[in-house]
Parts: structure tokens; C-alpha cells; sequence
């Protein structure tokens, strides 16, 4: 039953129910709404689903959301979803269950499994009166998801490039990460071809960039770019606040959203991109309050909204250089040559994934070797072979990522298991999930390609023999070290480089109190996050002591004004 004109540049939605009421519901509440802007397919069986997705992917259409009834004679509509996923894997996918299915023990099963495994974006209750706002909140959300991710939809950033070229790679991540609409080109498709073209690039050998105001940057740095899609990377008149957080992932983000929120004139260094570690994290499905799960970049984009309507200011793209006390005040140096000062300073600089010491591999970095979860590649490896090195739960949301996408994802561990290291709920995704293998006692020993990973040897730990296999993708995240080498003397480190905090710190304490929980060994200034000694890697974790952070920081401030209180009287 189709409710608009066929074209073949509207995009679809789908549904199928085999129970006529429902279905007539489900048709009426998706016309009413969207069929202006998008095709509204509906079908009573699976079989005809079926048929009308391959027939929709063989000629080009794009399909942006397909629902199914879960519980159809022909197919399950999980079963039905999971294909459709091979057919239009850029669909979102919504499983209908019924308003009365929440005692069903079989239901919540079903779409346990589903989700676990990526065959379903999430559930739909079935629309019981019209409008229905419930279920439009449902698909509107998946509609949004589907246009930020569409390759066929209008981009504020469009990047011609070598496919496989390290700078490309960087640029495309560094947008992913930061939240910014983009869609790449390879420089010798005919879309590429067409905008160097069109922009006077056509011999462009680096990668350019293209803003949707019809901007060039030939090769720009990410300092160049950030500014061209409207990010603060310099400083804007004020040079002294109440709290400088150095860091803007999850722990640096919540310091910030508490500490303006409570009046405390804040600024944000970052040195790369909003949300760091976490930002790269493809779905987070166990923080508290996204159901649906919600990806690092996301989350990370809703923290920094949240922050700067608090009236947060911002410097992204500049490392912090040095740090010193400077009287009443802390100093910090910026890369850009300013500095800034602050009465308090929290250090969220979170940690960078290690790198495997193999040259061979270096050279390839960006060219499918990939450092941390890389997201943005995951759409180029459709069909192909990705190994994912690690075993923490960074490394499990990175292989069910790029599980939607590749034929088959491997990952390697020299351990034996991944109980010790790795959530239960990824535990049981990843053994659920048809495509992913788990290799345990093997390292990678080398990897080779002409401009491009195309093979890598694994090396078993315990005989030493050595196996070449072919390789399209390989993401390696293998532990982490912090961003604190540029930290005086003065603040504690351990032997990692973790910042010590609280009862961490050593008797050469400076003041007659003790330090609290989360302040370094130099007063004034406080460790969250990653950063920490002993800090356990968790995104939830780290808001929380962004938080606490920002109250321990009132604290040292009301100490501060008492002790000058009782010199002056």
C-alpha cells in the first residue's frame, strides 16, 4: 500500500504487520505525518516485506526506516529486521510490540536478543489513537538519527579525499567527533570528481574540505576546519576565570555543566575534539537514562549544549602547554602562545589508547589501521574483514559497531577470556552476534598492504607460530596512557603518569589540612576522570567525579576566602 508518489530520491519508510487493525493504525499515524517528505510502504507479511526491500535495494532507493511486527507466521519480525539490515544497512530498524507486551517474557526476549546483536535499533509500541505522540516521539527520533547518518542528505562539511589517506582519515574523525554533518568523497568517484571540479580543486592532491556556505580549505589544519564550522579555537576577550577545566570528555563536560551552572565563570581547553575517549564510542547502552543506548559523540554534543547555555567558554584545537601557581591564581599556558588564570583548575585530560610498536603498522595508520574505535570508518569496511585488538568494553562497543557493516569481525586478545575485562551485557552481545569471532592467546606480530592495510600475521602467544590473514580494517584499542607529561613537578604522578589525588598524595602536602578526595598534590587544583589514579574507565564514572569535582572546588573556594577573612581581621 503506497501513500505517496514513487520517486526514487523520496526515501521509504516501511511497515509490516500482519494483523489488519494495527496495521491500518501504524499506515495512518506515518502518512498523516510524514509522507510529504518521505514514501509510506505498508505490507501484511513478511514475505512481501521482503520482496519490497530487495526490489527497493536493487533499484537504489533509499529505505530510512523499516518496522516490523515481531511476532508473523512467515518470519518473526526480528528475523525479517535482520534482514533488512543486509539489504539497507543505513535503515533504522524498529521492532512493533504491542502496549500490553511488557509481561511477555518471550517479547522481551526477542528484543533483548535483537538489540544485542544490532538487528534492531530499538522497540515501537504499536499507535493505539490518533495522533499517537508516543509513537511519533519514537520514529521522529529514528528519523533524525537516519538524516544525520544518510550519505544522501545535505552536509554542512563535505571532504574529498584519498579514501585511505591518513589525513583524510584525521578530518573525518575529527568531524564524527565532534558532531559535525559531514559526507566524504573519494577523489577519483565521479562525486568527488564533480565537487573538485566544481570548487576549482580539480587537481586537489591533499584533502579539501567544502562547507555548505561554499567555502574551500585546501589541506586545512583542524584548527582551520573547526573555525570554518564555527568552533571557538582562541580565546574571547576574558583571560581569567573562576575554573579552567583542561578536558572535555565526559568528566570535563560534567565539571563544566556543574561549575557554570552554580555561577562559577568557567572555561573548556580541549586539545582534539568534545568527548574525548568516549566520543569515539560507537553506542553506550548501560549509562543511566538512554534506554536505546546513545553513542560517545552524541552524549558528548548534549554535554556541551548543556554547558555553554550554562555560559562555559570554550578553546578547542590547543593543547594546554604548561601549568604554575601565579600568586593567588593558577597559570596556563595555551598552545596558540596565550595563557589564561584561574582561581581553580580541574584536569580531565582523560587518556589515549596505546600503540602497538610495529612500524609496518604505523605506516598504515588511517589507512585501515585504526587507534580507538574510529566510528566514521565502520560504513567503509561493508562487506569486508575488520580485526578489533582489546578486550575492554571500548574494544566490545567497537566490534558490535562495525558488526552492522562487515562480513565478518574478529577480535584478538593475548588473555584467555574477556570475563575479566569486559561488561556482561557486551559478554552476551558479542556471543550472540552471528559475525564476531573471539581469538584468544594471539598477538599481531606485522601487517602489510600496497597505500592500505590488506593483510596482517597474528603470532600465537604461547608456540610463537606465526598465520597471514586477510585484512581490510584493524582497530586496535590496547589500554591507555594519560595526557599529563606537561604538568609541573609538583603534581604527583604515579609510575603511568595518573595524576594522585586525595589520600594518594604524599606527606609533602603543602597545607595543615588534609587534601580532599579529588585534589591534587598542588592545592587548587583536581583530578577527574580517566586521569586519575586508580580511576576505573567508565563514561558514568567520570561524570560523576566531574561533579564531585565542582563541589570539592566550592570547598577549597570557601576555605580560600576564610583564611584571607581571618588575616585580615
Amino acid at each position: 500500500m503506497d501513500r505517496a508518489k514513487p520517486r526514487s530520491d523520496t526515501p521509504t519508510l516501511l511497515a509490516v504487520d500482519d494483523d489488519p487493525p494495527a496495521l491500518e493504525r501504524i499506515e495512518r499515524e506515518l502518512t498523516r505525518r510524514y509522507a510529504a517528505d518521505y514514501r509510506v510502504v505498508c505490507e501484511s507479511s513478511a514475505t512481501a516485506a521482503l520482496a519490497r526491500l530487495e526490489r527497493l535495494s536493487d533499484e537504489g532507493d533509499d529505505v530510512a526506516l523499516v518496522l516490523a511486527d515481531q511476532w508473523m507466521p512467515e518470519l518473526t519480525g526480528s528475523e525479517l529486521l535482520a534482514r533488512a539490515r543486509a539489504l539497507h544497512p543505513h535503515a533504522k530498524r524498529g521492532l512493533l510490540i504491542e502496549w500490553g507486551a511488557w509481561g511477555d517474557r518471550a517479547t522481551a526476549d526477542a528484543v533483548l536478543r535483537a538489540m544485542g546483536i544490532g538487528d534492531i535499533d530499538y522497540y515501537v509500541l504499536k499507535p493505539w489513537w490518533s495522533p499517537d505522540e508516543q509513537f511519533h516521539r519514537t520514529i521522529a527520533e529514528f528519523l533524525h538519527e537516519w538524516t544525520r547518518a544518510a550519505p544522501v542528505a545535505a552536509r554542512e562539511v563535505e571532504v574529498v579525499g584519498e579514501p585511505w589517506a591518513q589525513r583524510s582519515h584525521e578530518l573525518r574523525s575529527l568531524l564524527a567527533r565532534n558532531g559535525v554533518p559531514h559526507v566524504f568523497h573519494a577523489s577519483d568517484s565521479p562525486e568527488g570528481r564533480e565537487r573538485l571540479a566544481a570548487c576549482g580543486q580539480a587537481d586537489a592532491v591533499a584533502p579539501v574540505a567544502i562547507m555548505l556556505d561554499g567555502r574551500v580549505l585546501v589541506d586545512p589544519s583542524n584548527a582551520e576546519l573547526a573555525d570554518a564550522f564555527g568552533v571557538s579555537t582562541s580565546l574571547q576577550g576574558k583571560h581569567d576565570f573562576d575554573a579552567v577545566v583542561v578536558g572535555a570528555g565526559p568528566a570535563g563536560l560534567a565539571a563544566a555543566v556543574y561549575a557554570s551552572s552554580e555561577g562559577l565563570d568557567t572555561l573548556v581547553i580541549e586539545r582534539e575534539a568534545i568527548g574525548g575517549q568516549a566520543g569515539s564510542s560507537s553506542l553506550i547502552r548501560n549509562y543511566l537514562g538512554f534506554s536505546r543506548g546513545v553513542s560517545g559523540a552524541e552524549l558528548a554534543q548534549r554535554a556541551y549544549q548543556q554547558a555553554w547555555v550554562f555560559g562555559t567558554d570554550f578553546v578547542l584545537m590547543r593543547d594546554a602547554t604548561t601549568l604554575r601557581p601565579e600568586g593567588d591564581r593558577i597559570a596556563i599556558a595555551l598552545s596558540d602562545g596565550s595563557e589564561v588564570t584561574a582561581r581553580t583548575v580541574v584536569l580531565a585530560t582523560g587518556v589515549s589508547y596505546r600503540r602497538l610498536d610495529r612500524p609496518s603498522l604505523d605506516e598504515l595508520t588511517g589507512a585501515g589501521v585504526f587507534y580507538g574505535a574510529s566510528t566514521s570508518e565502520a560504513q567503509a569496511l561493508t562487506g569486508k574483514r575488520a580485526y578489533v585488538v582489546g578486550g575492554g568494553n571500548s574494544a566490545g562497543q567497537a566490534a558490535m559497531h562495525l558488526s552492522r557493516y562487515a562480513e565478518r569481525v574478529t577480535i584478538l586478545i593475548r588473555g584467555e577470556t574477556l570475563a575479566k575485562s569486559m561488561s556482561r551485557y557486551l559478554l552476551d552481545t558479542i556471543d550472540a552476534a552471528p559475525n564476531i569471532d573471539l581469538r584468544t592467546g594471539v598477538e599481531v606480530a606485522d601487517g602489510a598492504g600496497d597505500g592500505r592495510l590488506a593483510e596482517l600475521t597474528l603470532r600465537d602467544v604461547g608456540s610463537g607460530e606465526t598465520e597471514t590473514v586477510p585484512a581490510d580494517g584493524l582497530f586496535i584499542l590496547i589500554g591507555a596512557h594519560p595526557h599529563t607529561e606537561w604538568l609541573p613537578r609538583s603534581i604527583e604522578r604515579d609510575p603511568r603518569g595518573f595524576v594522585l589525588t586525595g589520600p594518594d598524595v604524599s606527606d609533602a602536602w603543602p597545607l595543615e589540612r588534609a587534601p580532599l578526595m579529588l585534589e591534587t598534590s598542588l592545592p587548587g587544583v583536581f583530578a577527574a576522570g580517566d586521569v586519575r589514579h586508580r580511576s576505573d574507565k567508565r563514561v558514568a564514572s567520570a561524570v560523576g567525579q566531574g561533579a564531585a569535582a565542582i563541589q570539592q572546588v566550592h570547598e577549597y573556594l570557601t576555605a580560600v576566602a576564610l583564611d584571607r577573612h581571618r588575616l585580615a581581621g
